[in-house]
């Protein structure tokens, strides 16, 4: 089984879920899409994270982010799981979730480490851009939650790279300073970041938010 890397399509599939039969690339249509898998339906680090999702709903929309989940359990069982999340977390899930009884997506994307659990998934999250291509992964183990900021956060520097050619320091915070790429010359600086440049190193370059 190939292993997913970075710039590469995310696979395509057909796939059942808490919101009707849905085609993924007809799905996410021009969207960025957030697909994090569960290993498993009325777990109890899984209802905290699909919570904080829906919680997430409007950051997700500002952003044109829509997520997805997958657990290999049926239809059924996720329809009686999300009145679980929606009565213990306080907020409606509003995004679908895959049933992936056959593990057809999960084998797609490599989410079955049978070290780790030959039957379960791990903790996966693919951020996909419009273009359908994988843009980030994370794997966590079963036993701990997922850090749903860090997946904004994500967000947000990868879509200010793509629009204005930057990199990101360590810890950055949309606002906060960013590195003009080493590929940029010194004489072509002034034209495409207007907000000036302080350089540190002649490769450590930064500049103001562009975005602010």
């Amino acid at each position: 089984m190939a292993h997913l890397r970075l710039g590469d399509a995310a696979p395509n599939f057909d796939a059942v879920t808490t919101d009707g039969d849905i085609n993924f690339y007809d799905w996410a249509g021009d969207s960025w899409v957030v697909l994090f898998s569960h290993p498993a339906d009325y777990t109890p680090v899984c209802t905290t994270e699909l919570g904080r999702t829906a919680a997430l709903g409007g950051e997700f929309q500002k952003r044109n982010v829509k997520p997805i989940a997958l657990s290999v359990d049926d239809l059924e069982d996720h329809k009686g799981w999300v009145g679980d999340i929606e009565e213990t977390q306080g907020t409606a899930v509003n995004f679908p979730i895959i049933a992936d009884s056959d593990r057809t997506v999960a084998n797609l994307y490599d989410m079955i480490h049978p070290n780790a659990d030959n039957t379960a998934t791990v903790r996966s999250v693919f951020i996909i851009d419009p273009n359908k291509k994988v843009r980030l992964t994370l794997t966590y183990p079963a036993s701990c939650g997922r850090n749903f900021d860090e997946i904004v956060r994500i967000i947000d520097a990868l879509q200010l790279s793509d629009e204005y050619n930057i990199a990101t320091p360590v810890d950055w915070q949309d606002g906060d300073d960013v590195i003009i790429p080493p590929s940029v010359k010194n004489e072509d600086i002034a034209a495409n970041y207007p907000k000036g440049h302080t350089e540190i190193k002649p490769y450590l370059r930064t500049t103001p938010a562009p975005n602010k």
